[in-house]
């Protein structure tokens, strides 16, 4: 009996395992859309409950557009037991997507419940449009899920204590809720501030200054939208003339607030470089093996003299000067290697921040 009883408990761990690596498979972390691979595709769709599938590839441009609608769509539907939103990565599975006659990217399909002939979706690509879809062809119901906004929303109480803040860049948009150029704006804007959401020291914020009309007459708010920057040295503001495109507000951040990012949010080669440790980087690597602690110092001196997110992005270097001394010049490939395959995975965007930099400094201690 004791022999039963062990072999049960042994066989259940082993169910609640291989169910615990099932999910890991299937959801990627943080992600509210089903991850289909070769070896799940008809396991999942076909089944007891239709599928809108994605057919994408990593590096198409509309796709990475479609990201965030997809993942908003994803998130709403999650619950819905009756209707499942997934994607394929069609440069990883090919035989997939050839089966399923895709031929371009983005492709979307509807698979009715328990079918694998499937319907392409030609509409319009927003949350909206796709939802309603999904709602007519699988019988449901769903309201999309409200996303959390990333600008920051300013009022009389809160004003100065982030836009006077010292240790923050911020912009700011005068707007009223009225006005059609402000609406037309509002998706360009939200979409920057998600961008640089990450940056503690960059605050993208808005003010209704047609409610809060004090507050836009004294910064010469005379129509709307009108755009304030309020940099760390420079808290009096100065106008922002540029154009309203997201390239032109990434541009102008990054240029203003020393940043390096892209209008995805994804950090730049630039990121994490400083120039100054950059040089000693090549010095350390072309001095002779018994000179390279001299260098060293020479890095950790300048590191000392650095503040802020300098002051962190230079300890990387020293780390990774370290490292080469104790491992030798193999370690930047390997390590480098090891850096992108883990970047290839779903993991949070502040890691992958965090991996990207050291990647691009690793790429000054490259001979």
């Amino acid at each position: 009996m004791a022999i039963r009883q062990i072999s049960r408990q042994t066989l259940a761990l082993l169910f609640v395992v291989a169910a615990a690596s099932f999910a890991a498979l299937v959801f990627a972390d943080g992600d509210d859309v089903v991850v289909l691979t070769e070896g799940t595709f008809e396991k999942e769709v076909g089944q007891d409950r239709g599928a809108l599938v994605e057919f994408y590839a990593p590096w198409c441009g509309h796709c990475k557009k479609l990201a965030p609608e997809y993942e908003k769509l994803g998130a709403s539907f999650k619950k819905a037991r009756s209707v499942m939103i997934a994607k394929v990565d069609c440069d990883e599975h090919k035989s997939v997507c050839s089966k399923y006659g895709v031929s371009g990217y983005p492709t979307i399909q509807w698979f009715p419940k328990g079918s694998l002939e499937p319907k392409k979706y030609e509409g319009q690509r927003t949350a909206e449009a796709l939802a309603e879809f999904v709602n007519k062809e699988g019988g449901t119901n769903v309201k999309l899920a409200t996303i959390p906004s990333s600008v920051v929303v300013l009022t009389p109480e809160t004003f100065d204590s982030v836009v006077l803040d010292e240790t923050k860049d911020v912009l700011v948009e005068f707007y009223a809720p009225w006005c059609g150029h402000c609406k037309h704006l509002a998706p360009i804007y939200e979409k920057l501030a998600s961008a640089f959401k990450l940056d503690d020291g960059v605050v993208i914020a808005n003010v209704d200054a047609d409610k809060y009309k004090d507050l836009g007459e004294k910064y010469g708010v005379t129509g709307f939208p009108t755009l304030k920057f309020f940099p760390k040295g420079n808290k009096a503001g100065e106008d922002y003339d540029g154009g309203r495109d997201l390239g032109d507000f990434t541009k102008f951040i990054n240029e203003k607030c020393g940043t390096s990012r892209d209008t995805n949010g994804q950090l730049t080669s630039e990121a994490g470089r400083i120039a100054s440790l950059d040089t000693l980087a090549k010095e350390f690597l072309s001095v002779a093996s018994d000179k390279r602690k001299e260098v060293l110092s020479s890095i950790e001196e300048e590191v000392a003299k650095l503040s802020g997110s300098a002051a962190k992005h230079g300890k990387v270097y020293v780390t990774i000067a370290k490292k080469i001394l104790d491992k030798g010049n193999d370690y930047t490939k390997k390590e480098t290697e090891r850096l992108h395959r883990i970047l290839e995975k779903s993991i949070s965007p502040s890691k992958a921040d965090e991996f990207i930099i050291k990647k691009n400094v690793l790429s000054t201690f490259s001979s």
